[in-house]
């Protein structure tokens, strides 16, 4: 009976393979991908992030940087225990000195966390300080790209890519920083915003100011302005209507002692709390932008006004869209984005001789 099942299981995979090996043509290029985050600030963003190398092991995206917008020593740090926990230890990551959001984060002291002496999380790059500026990285890896072929998420404020739009030739492109992203960039995933009735304490709709706007009103001020390539605004409704279970917190992660992700999202609140995924939904359609998990708004302009809020109008070749979540989506959505940012660095499939 063992011998029949082996045959089966490897008769399985053979087809299986077979099936891949026939689609390998048709699948699209990875995406060539920059992720700018305040990471810190909430562990969304960690989901987020662990969420691209679950795409990028898979063949979808290829992480060139990772620009951080919260001016915290320890941000960049724990970006690279990340990075590392997934065995990518040698991603750049940039930092800004802005002055925004000085204020440890609740998890990114786990950077130095240790066990009988040994990080628990082991990674080189020990400090902000330590770490490349954020626009100097953006400007680097954008020349190194195919023209228009970067995909930029933006789940944190907008200071490194308004820093970028405003950045004169260097030694990396002779091209100013608002030439470099039309001749680079493919497209702008961001979640900031809120494009839809946001229920206030007593369920009636309510004037929705999002945090990552009005933390540097004016970088974001610039970006909705003259940001010169497509963008998709993943506003604040979206996430909100897609909350992480935390029991997949609780059980999808324990394949290890220790996880980055499920330690994190426990550090900055613990469950039962199922956190919004605010900033997994911008990474999911700026990857998959073709699977149908959202709905997109006509073409318009997005403006953001002196208070924050953010304006959208629609107008014939606009440049902005934002994101459509409806309730038959709901579920589809919220699978890909827990079994995404659950998976293991590495997934193996083995038959016992």
């Amino acid at each position: 009976m063992m011998a029949v099942m082996k045959r089966i299981v490897l008769a399985a995979l053979f087809f299986c393979a077979l099936a891949v090996g026939s689609r390998a043509d048709d699948r699209p290029d990875p995406v060539p991908l920059i992720f700018d985050t305040d990471i810190g600030n909430d562990c969304d963003d960690v989901l987020a992030l662990g969420m691209i190398h679950a795409l990028q092991s898979r063949g979808e995206c290829r992480l060139l940087a990772v620009t951080i917008t919260k001016d915290e020593d320890q941000a960049a740090a724990f970006t690279d225990c990340v990075n590392t926990f997934y065995g990518r230890g040698n991603i750049p990551v940039g930092v800004c000195r802005s002055g925004i959001t000085p204020q440890p984060g609740r998890f990114v002291g786990l950077a130095r966390k240790q066990d009988n002496g040994r990080d628990r999380y082991p990674h080189d790059l020990r400090s902000g300080r330590d770490a490349p500026d954020a626009v100097a990285l953006l400007r680097r890896t954008l020349a190194a790209q195919e023209d228009g072929s970067v995909v930029i998420v933006q789940v944190g404020f907008s200071t490194n890519l308004a820093g970028l739009l405003a950045s004169p030739a260097d030694q990396s492109s002779d091209l100013d920083g608002t030439a470099l992203v039309k001749q680079k960039v493919r497209l702008l995933s961001i979640m900031a915003g809120a494009f839809q009735p946001i229920p206030g304490p007593d369920g009636r709709p309510v004037e929705h100011l999002e945090y990552n706007v009005v933390q540097d009103l004016p970088s974001a001020k610039r970006l909705a302005d003259t940001w010169p390539t497509p963008i998709v605004w993943s506003g604040y409704e979206i996430g909100l209507a897609l909350p992480y279970p935390h029991q997949s917190i609780l059980h999808d992660y324990d394949y290890v002692d220790h996880h980055p992700l499920a330690e994190a999202y426990t550090v900055y609140s613990p469950p039962p709390h199922n956190r919004p995924t605010w900033d997994l939904t911008a990474v999911l359609h700026a990857v998959r932008p073709r699977h149908h998990y959202f709905d997109l708004s006509a073409p318009g302009q997005v403006t953001v006004e002196d208070n924050g809020r953010t304006a959208f109008r629609e107008t014939a070749g606009g440049r902005d869209r934002f994101l459509i979540l409806t309730d038959a989506q709901k579920a589809r959505v919220l699978e890909a984005l827990v079994l995404l940012s659950s998976q293991p660095p590495a997934a193996t499939v083995s038959v016992d001789p």
